[in-house]
């Protein structure tokens, strides 16, 4: 693989130190597949600043330590090779700084795996600060997270209103007032996900072990919450699908969804609504008594049952805290997709905004198409572009599909290596994998390997198989029996959208999508985190689909 000159100097790639440990497993659910300049402008300073600024603010680091490090060794997240990765290291060291989790603990439930080797130190250094700043955080961040992202959905909305109407002034101006925005609820995000949920929802796992309940009471004690952001995409389709609600209006809320969602320079539903018109006919198609807001009422009364069973197996003095666990799970675990909603929804405003100036630039023979406006940084378009944009446009977009030609490990020490990307290959030898059970349940069925997040091929009743999800993916999530995910933990996207509509789910799976096939036929244990094949699809030679083979 070659490099142009942009690639060395990090708008698609970075370099590593031999002792530093990256992942990208999580990642991809906010930044999928090979980020342009415009995406990794907006999300690397933001993420990097979003998270050093949470930690900060509980007192495990300093705010000298806030400023983001000239090293990338250093850094929390950077790009190689086109992909958004996360520094375990930093993780874990964050982890051995909080009084109540351990070096491992974040980075096994953000990135499911701690690799062999990494330092796993504890350290007392910042207690007293993180002793005086953390009781105060973890009071407020839940008021504080409801507080600052409520404005943002009118604030696109405006926007979003406005485009076609934009010079190009004021088209900057829209993208400038985006990366402040999105930057603003990267750093909501950030609090919400390692203040409010990660640290509850790791006592809860806790309390689930010591009280060593059967697996269906710990199930339903993760699940059943009732109020996601992704839950109410599913009650509004539902709706759409019966037209009691009209897709303008559905539009007007969900319309920052779509297809590769966190990349600036893909097409969401407001833009191309065709995927949004198939989901409804699907969803219309189902019997009334899949309605998604019974099964949500079924969840919560098992939740409850289950909560009531806990409290009375443990001694009296230990009830009052498992009560206190039990109500945070509730009240806390929603937020991991409230602040997510909302800075999807100035990366949607940025989209908007550079698609306007894409074509004032274009208009002008500045650049060559709108759509290679995707190739610059915000700081390029909102100030001088560089000299001659149209052959600098050409030459990232050729880097970009060079790297799109290849994909990289999940995790890895250094440098990664690139590998030649291939046409998915199934292994005839395997019967079944591992991963980690996420959504209890097991299902038999049919699988479809997607790969096209527009869901087209989709149809309910099916196992999905992918490599990550985004939130779009609620929507089709709720028409399948199963899920199963190469990468993710139990605090992904994909795990607690799939608890909260009771679809059984593996997840870390690894290379699922390459080990099955579309048609093949598995049965998915939602518990135990396997996926065993119990039939092969062979093609059929008559050209009318696929036929059952034996595994």
């Amino acid at each position: 693989m070659t490099f142009t000159g942009d690639a060395a100097h990090g708008l698609f790639h970075s370099q590593s130190g031999p002792n530093s440990f990256w992942s990208t497993t999580n990642v991809g659910e906010a930044i999928p597949g090979v980020v342009t300049p415009l995406g990794w402008s907006l999300w690397g300073s933001s993420v990097e600043m979003g998270i050093r600024d949470c930690y900060a603010r509980t007192g495990a680091m300093s705010r000298r330590e806030v400023r983001v490090p000239a090293d990338a060794d250093d850094r929390l997240i950077s790009v190689f090779f086109g992909r958004g990765a996360l520094n375990v290291n930093f993780f874990c060291r964050m982890g051995g700084r909080l009084p109540g989790s351990s070096p491992d603990a974040i980075a096994r439930q953000l990135l499911s795996e701690v690799p062999d080797g990494i330092p796993l130190a504890r350290s007392s250094k910042r207690l007293p600060v993180i002793a005086v700043k953390r009781p105060y955080v973890l009071a407020t961040v839940r008021r504080d997270l409801l507080r600052r992202t409520a404005p943002v959905e009118q604030w696109w909305r405006n926007w979003v209103s406005r485009f076609d109407a934009l010079d190009l002034a004021a088209a900057q101006h829209a993208l400038r007032d985006a990366r402040a925005q999105f930057a603003e609820m990267t750093r909501v995000q950030a609090a919400g996900l390692f203040i409010a949920v990660q640290p509850v929802y790791d006592r809860l796992l806790a309390l689930i072990d010591k009280a060593n309940l059967d697996a269906d009471l710990a199930d339903a004690l993760v699940a059943g919450q009732g109020a996601h952001v992704e839950t109410d995409m599913i009650y509004d389709l539902w709706a759409l699908g019966r037209d009691e609600l009209d897709l303008d209006a559905f539009l007007a809320k969900h319309g920052f969804h779509g297809p590769l969602e966190g990349e600036v320079s893909a097409r969401v539903w407001r833009e191309d609504p065709s995927p949004v018109r198939r989901l409804a006919e699907q969803y219309g198609a189902m019997a009334e008594k899949d309605n998604p807001a019974a099964g949500t009422a079924a969840r919560v009364a098992a939740r409850q049952e289950a909560e009531r069973e806990i409290i009375a197996s443990l001694p009296l003095l230990q009830r009052p805290m498992a009560r206190f666990v039990l109500k945070m799970a509730v009240a806390r675990i929603p937020l991991r997709g409230v602040a997510k909603a909302a800075f999807l929804q100035a990366l949607d405003v940025a989209r908007g905004a550079a698609r306007r100036i894409g074509m004032h630039l274009a208009d002008r023979d500045v650049l060559a198409a709108p759509e290679d406006v995707f190739y610059f940084t915000v700081d390029e378009l909102v100030g001088d572009l560089p000299r001659d944009a149209t052959r600098i446009a050409a030459e990232r977009r050729a880097q970009r599909e060079a790297f799109q030609a290849h994909s990289i490990p999940t995790h890895w020490r250094g440098n990664p290596v690139p590998i030649p990307a291939s046409a998915p290959t199934r292994s005839e030898g395997r019967v079944t994998i591992q991963g980690i059970g996420a959504s209890g349940g097991v299902v038999e069925g049919k699988i479809r390997v997607v790969h096209d997040p527009a869901f087209t091929d989709v149809e309910p009743g099916e196992v999905i198989v992918c490599a990550t999800t985004d939130p779009s993916w609620a929507s089709v999530l709720f028409l399948s029996s199963a899920l199963v995910v190469d990468v993710g933990g139990l605090l992904s996207h994909a795990a607690v959208v799939a608890r909260e509509v009771g679809v059984p789910c593996v997840i870390g799976t690894g290379d699922g999508t390459k080990v099955f096939s579309t048609g093949d036929h598995v049965r998915v244990d939602g518990t135990a985190g396997t996926v065993e094949l119990l039939s092969r699809a062979v093609p059929d030679l008559a050209g009318c689909g696929e036929a059952e083979g034996t595994a």
